[in-house]
């Protein structure tokens, strides 16, 4: 936890060499070990309260709606009637708080395996951790794992929210989890998960997509821009059991009206055509290995 220096933190971690991001420090809010991970809450001089799991950055007050929204939605509005939805991690609550905005979804599951990330994320991030108090939410503190073999054929969609491949997340990116998820879905489910950077992470994602290809019909990437996650981008890994979906084209989408009302502030419909347009290097990289071209 020794990331903070003269005043400023910075994200010095293996998963990208030579490179960090670093924000100015106005006061440390919280600093603890749980049973699974260093846990750091600051609050930051630019972006608000930020959550920092084992010296990675989670989420800020700023920009924490770019991801959020874009994990949840872009899943949910390319199932056509999602109703029975599991998150696996998603501690901060800000993935069950965009999820529930859909009408058509009955209830919601989380699987968080740390509950200090929920205690600390009601304390020091209630804009995202609303959804902790909603009866449409069923709270499960075990791990993922555990709990799908437990459910299967259960979910028409399944989000993972994770943090980066090193530590406790780092079975969440390997084929047996995503052949575990394929169990736990209904015919023509969804899944969504936190896709890593395709400026430092681009061998990492070929090789989940190869292997998510041998497992689901169809399979996509997509991204999206947040300041604060390296290089300024994080994707989503995408895959379904449904042979005919186009990730690409929604079939459920907001009107402006209702984009306005669910106070949504980057998911839209052009948003989520536009964020599977791969730049050219990454295009050519990973374009062979998505089964929905």
């Amino acid at each position: 936890m020794n990331h903070i220096k003269d005043g400023w933190f910075s994200e010095l971690s293996e998963m990208w060499p030579g490179q960090c991001m670093s924000l100015e420090v106005e006061e440390v809010l919280f600093k603890e070990r749980s049973k699974f991970q260093d846990i750091l809450v600051f609050k930051s001089k630019t972006y608000g309260n930020v959550l920092v799991l084992d010296g990675v950055i989670q989420c800020t007050d700023r920009d924490e709606f770019s991801y959020q929204e874009m994990l949840a939605h872009l899943p949910l509005c390319s199932h056509r009637n999602p109703k029975k939805v599991l998150i696996i991690g998603g501690g901060d609550g800000g993935v069950a708080r965009e999820v529930l905005k859909h009408s058509s979804v009955e209830s919601v599951h989380m699987c968080e395996i740390d509950e200090m990330v929920i205690e600390v994320s009601k304390k020091y991030l209630p804009d995202m951790s609303t959804s902790f108090s909603n009866p449409k939410l069923q709270l499960h503190i075990m791990d993922g794992f555990e709990y799908m073999g437990k459910h299967q054929g259960e979910f028409d969609v399944i989000i993972t929210d994770s943090s980066d491949p090193i530590g406790p997340a780092s079975t969440l990116f390997q084929r047996g989890y995503y052949e575990l998820m394929k169990k736990a879905l209904k015919p023509g489910g969804v899944v969504c998960s936190q896709g890593e950077c395709m400026w430092v992470h681009l061998d990492l994602i070929k090789g989940m997509l190869e292997f998510c290809d041998t497992i689901y019909p169809t399979v996509n990437y997509a991204y999206t821009t947040i300041p604060t996650y390296p290089c300024g981008q994080i994707g989503f890994l995408m895959c379904s059991l449904d042979a005919d979906l186009d990730f690409e084209n929604p079939v459920r989408g907001f009107s402006p009206e209702e984009v306005d009302q669910l106070k949504l502030k980057y998911y839209n419909k052009g948003v989520h055509e536009s964020a599977f347009k791969l730049p050219e290097f990454a295009r050519k990289a990973l374009k062979d290995k998505s089964s929905s071209k």
